[in-house]
C-alpha cells in the first residue's frame, strides 16, 4: 500500500475545509500550491508520529512542508478551521476534563522557558497536560495547553466560558466552590460528584453523568494521532497546532 492510499481527508472533508484555506487561487501573489499536499502532508507527520525529515518526497521538501505548518501556526489558521468546524448545534451537554501526555525529549530546548512552553518536569519526565471540553456529540469545542503538574480546577472556567450548556459535567478534581458558581451564573446544571473532604453535599445526577465517558473516548481517538500521544513539538504553539489538526479531523468524521 503506498503512501497516497493512506490520505487522511476524503474529497467531502477537503471541500468543507476549503473555504477557511489561506494561500489559493483567491490569494494574490503565491497562491499556495497544492494546498491539499500540503495539508495531508502535515496530517501525515501528525497521525504517524514520524520525524518531518521522514517526510515521503512526494509531499514535497520536508523542511518547505515544517516552515509552512509553523506559518500558519502563529497565524492561527489551524485554529479558524478547527473552530469553523466545531460549530455543534448540541448546546445540552459540556464536558470537561484533562489528559497528560509524556513529552520527548527532543521537545525541550525552546528560547522561552518550559512553563512558557507547557512543559513540565517531573519524575516521570517531561510532560504536558491538555485540558479540554467536549460537547455531547464526544467533539472537542476548546482545549488549552498546561504544564504537565498543573491543576485541573484553575483552568476550568476559561473552558466553559461564552459556551452555552444545559449541564456541564467533570469529575470530582473539578469539585470546587468557585467553579460551581460559575457553571450557575451560566444557567447550567453542574453534575460533579462530591470531593470525599467537602462538608456539603451535592446531589449528583448518576444518569448524566454516566455521559462523562464522551470526553474518555475524545482523548482516546485524539491519542490515536500519535503525535498527540507524544508530544515532540518544542513549542506550546506548534503542538497546539498538532492537536487542533487531530481535533479537526474528529469534527470530519
Amino acid at each position: 500500500m503506498g503512501v497516497l492510499d493512506r490520505l487522511v481527508l476524503r474529497d467531502d472533508q477537503w471541500d468543507r475545509i476549503l473555504p477557511h484555506i489561506i494561500g489559493d487561487a483567491r490569494t494574490r501573489g503565491s497562491s499556495g500550491r497544492d494546498n491539499r499536499m500540503f495539508v495531508e502532508a502535515v496530517l501525515w507527520i501528525v497521525r504517524t508520529g514520524s520525524p518531518w525529515r521522514d517526510l515521503p518526497e512526494l509531499f514535497g521538501g520536508w523542511n518547505s512542508v515544517f516552515r509552512r505548518f509553523s506559518r500558519w501556526s502563529r497565524k492561527g489558521v489551524w485554529w479558524r478551521i478547527f473552530e469553523a468546524m466545531s460549530l455543534d448545534p448540541d448546546f445540552e451537554y459540556l464536558i470537561i476534563d484533562s489528559t497528560i501526555i509524556r513529552a520527548h525529549q527532543h521537545a525541550a530546548g525552546a528560547k522561552k522557558g518550559s512553563e512558557d512552553q507547557a512543559l513540565g518536569r517531573s519524575r516521570g519526565g517531561l510532560s504536558t497536560k491538555i485540558h479540554m471540553a467536549v460537547r455531547g456529540l464526544g467533539c472537542p469545542v476548546r482545549f488549552t495547553l498546561t504544564a504537565g503538574q498543573r491543576g485541573d480546577v484553575p483552568q476550568a472556567e476559561a473552558l466553559i466560558e461564552g459556551l452555552a450548556a444545559e449541564v456541564v459535567m467533570a469529575d470530582t478534581a473539578y469539585d470546587a466552590d468557585h467553579f460551581r458558581q460559575a457553571i450557575a451564573d451560566k444557567g447550567a446544571l453542574a453534575v460533579i460528584p462530591n470531593n470525599p473532604s467537602r462538608t456539603k453535599k451535592y446531589s449528583v445526577d448518576k444518569h448524566l453523568y454516566a455521559q462523562r465517558h464522551l470526553v474518555e473516548c475524545c482523548f482516546s481517538k485524539l491519542k490515536q494521532f500519535r503525535r498527540v500521544a507524544t508530544r515532540f513539538e518544542k513549542t506550546a504553539q506548534n503542538y497546539r497546532a498538532v492537536v487542533t489538526l487531530a481535533a479537526i479531523v474528529l469534527w470530519l468524521r
